[in-house]
């Protein structure tokens, strides 16, 4: 039995185009000569029971063009069949079906294709990759924006560790050079006096310079400053502040140097959690240099510490220069799929020139970032500097145990920093205004602390003061997803001018909270010190809730 030839009219996708997909419609003729089958069994008076049942046909179909190479294969396979033939059931126990296709010729109409070997572009395959991307091993295929992210996440993690050695070492510190809460607070807030200058020059460089060269000068100037502070306490009081201050000048561009870089290498959809895990290595950093700071002291004495995470910068250092870029544009090693995905769509915009102050000063979503920035600073590097302080006066523990426990709120933070960020970022992808993601990871990010302080003043266990702080500090990392990724949401182009506009307040309320925080000990207790933190977290939700938004509102 023979069927006549069947005619149809499809559309193909070629397999493999140069650079872009290709819709291609043919005209193919199908001839299928089935022999009838042959049938085995046995039958009774009302039944047939086939035991096996054999059937060949031929499919042909001849294929050529610039691209596809003939294909011939044969199969067998066995389908189940129950029918009945007027009275008689059949029942079968198996069928063996061969089929043979061969090629025939058809027509290619459509778009014309370059030839691939003259083509300017790079070879797609159907899944997205580029032929030299599909053969790659895995680990170069690793997206190049999270090499980034992880750089700027170790960068982090060493901003960190050099910063808070020092709120370890100044216990003994203290006690070589008898130095009272009054000198502590001003050498812990001489920090500050060069992060302040910084914000801003750092945020006009990165967003001119482009942020590797700022970001890389940062962490070699921290880090020498680091080096050489052991050398300043000995000489004097005057010089230790200067040294700080250095140190605090190269900490300074940190911030908006890494948000110019993550503005122009990570998408929308990926913002809140790049930016967790990047702030994510600031907390890992405090984790790192709490818990090592202590027993390095013990076993080597105080300026060892800063020895040894001062010359790490070195490594960071290298690894930066070999694999960093300011932008993906300037980078061969990303792959055209990722850059597409990177820019979105839309093309990057020249470096900026001038900065438009007039323009930005007259936002309110900018003053609510300014004004969220300071009340969130305020308690955080309270908290911060003097949480070593606490554990060991209020709480009687020794040098080894404060380092420890205040281990806890650090890897607290570091771990619902990068949860919030999932969450902001799903709640996105689902759809809900990133407005309202905004307000509320920040509104956690303010009332979650502002609770937890209050229940210090009344609990009874070290344990449970210790677990107060890990909550309070848990809760201030949905800030990662909030008033810190909003930068970038109200003006990408200027992302590092915005933050160290707003981190300058930040920076301030870091410098009068860490220094008020040493004379109200000296007049009054701790609660004082914490009432002070929660009235400025419940000024921060209001501004932020009645005043923010998530729009573009600087271009």
């Amino acid at each position: 039995m023979a069927l006549g030839a069947v005619l149809s009219s499809r559309s193909f996708s070629s397999p493999l185009v140069s650079g872009k997909e290709c819709q291609l419609k043919q005209t193919f003729s199908l001839e299928r000569r089935p022999n009838l089958p042959s049938i085995r069994g046995q039958f009774d008076l009302r039944r047939i029971f086939i035991v096996s049942m054999q059937r060949e046909s031929s499919h042909i179909c001849r294929v050529s063009s610039p691209f596809l190479t003939k294909l011939v294969f044969d199969q067998e396979r066995k389908l189940p069949l129950k029918s009945e033939c007027g009275g008689l059931k059949l029942r079968k126990l198996g069928i063996t079906t061969r089929a043979k296709y061969q090629p025939e010729q058809y027509e290619i109409s459509g778009l014309p294709l370059e030839p691939l070997g003259s083509s300017p572009e790079e070879a797609v395959l159907i899944g997205g990759e580029t032929i030299e991307e599909a053969v790659l091993p895995w680990w170069q295929k690793f997206p190049k924006r999270w090499t980034i992210v992880l750089l700027c996440f170790f960068a982090f993690l060493l901003c960190n560790m050099d910063r808070v050695n020092m709120s370890i070492a100044i216990l003994p510190m203290s006690q070589e050079f008898n130095w009272n809460p009054a000198t502590v607070g001003l050498i812990q807030s001489s920090f500050f006096w060069g992060y302040l200058l910084t914000q801003i020059l750092g945020g006009i460089w990165a967003d001119k310079f482009g942020g590797k060269i700022v970001l890389a000068f940062g962490v070699v100037w921290w880090s020498i400053a680091t080096i050489l502070t052991p050398l300043a306490a000995k000489i004097s009081l005057p010089c230790l502040l200067i040294m700080r201050a250095f140190m605090g000048i190269g900490e300074g561009v940190a911030m908006p140097a890494m948000n110019n870089m993550l503005s122009k290498w990570v998408p929308v959809v990926e913002r809140s959690r790049s930016l967790a895990l990047v702030y994510s290595g600031m907390y890992l950093g405090s984790v790192t240099g709490l818990a090592f700071s202590p027993l390095l002291i013990h076993k080597f004495g105080w300026p060892s510490v800063f020895y040894s995470f001062g010359s790490l910068g070195s490594i960071w250092y290298a690894l930066w220069q070999m694999k960093a870029r300011s932008s993906p544009l300037e980078d061969p090693e990303v792959t055209p799929n990722e850059k597409r995905l990177i820019l979105g769509g839309s093309v990057e915009k020249a470096p900026v020139s001038s900065i438009p102050w007039r323009l930005i000063l007259s936002k309110a979503p900018v003053w609510a970032l300014i004004i969220s920035h300071f009340c969130h600073n305020w308690g955080t590097f309270i908290l911060l500097t003097w949480m070593p302080t606490y554990y060991n006066q209020v709480l009687k523990f020794n040098l080894t145990e404060s380092g420890l426990l205040c281990v806890l709120p650090w890897l607290t933070m570091a771990v619902f920093a990068n949860i919030g960020g999932w969450i902001a970022d799903t709640l996105v992808a689902k759809g809900l205004s990133i407005t309202t993601v905004r307000k509320i990871m920040q509104s956690i990010g303010f009332l979650g602390p502002a609770f937890f302080l209050t229940q210090l003043s009344h609990v009874r266990t070290p344990a449970l003061a210790v677990l107060c702080m890990a909550c309070s500090q848990g809760s201030d990392a949905f800030s990662q997803s909030g008033l810190y990724s909003n930068h970038q949401d109200i003006g990408p182009r200027y992302a590092g001018v915005l933050l160290g506009l707003s981190n300058t307040a930040g920076v301030l309320a870091g410098v009068f909270g860490t220094a008020a925080t040493g004379y109200i000990l000296q007049r009054g207790s701790w609660d004082d010190v914490f009432k002070v933190s929660v009235a400025l977290y419940i000024v921060g939700t209001l501004v932020w809730n009645i005043f923010s938004t998530g729009e573009k509102v600087l271009d």
